[in-house]
């Protein structure tokens, strides 16, 4: 279980990096907000690629990995535009 978890993990950042990667111009994001919108990211994928039926929510499979990167790009860029108007707004 434990081996499971720290996985799950593992592909997250992976997925959270990798949508930084394919979101252009420069993100403000540290990396533990990278790890939270790749495991976010991670979870939605698992769970289409589940309800799609290949496979089980926390299994690595090529349509969940796909989703999970196609939702942490949103995420990101979503984080990113939440974090700008915020710095915006405080100066």
């Amino acid at each position: 279980m434990i081996w499971d978890l720290i996985g799950f993990l593992a592909f997250g950042l992976v997925v959270g990096a990798v949508a930084r990667l394919i979101k252009p111009g420069k993100q403000h994001l540290n990396v533990w907000m990278t790890l939270l919108l790749g495991v976010v990211g991670s979870l939605v994928g698992g769970l289409v690629a589940s309800l799609l039926g290949t496979g089980n929510i926390w299994e690595l499979n090529i349509i969940g990995a796909i989703v999970a990167i196609i939702v942490a790009v949103a995420l990101v860029g979503t984080a990113e535009a939440f974090y700008a108007k915020r710095g915006r707004t405080t100066v």
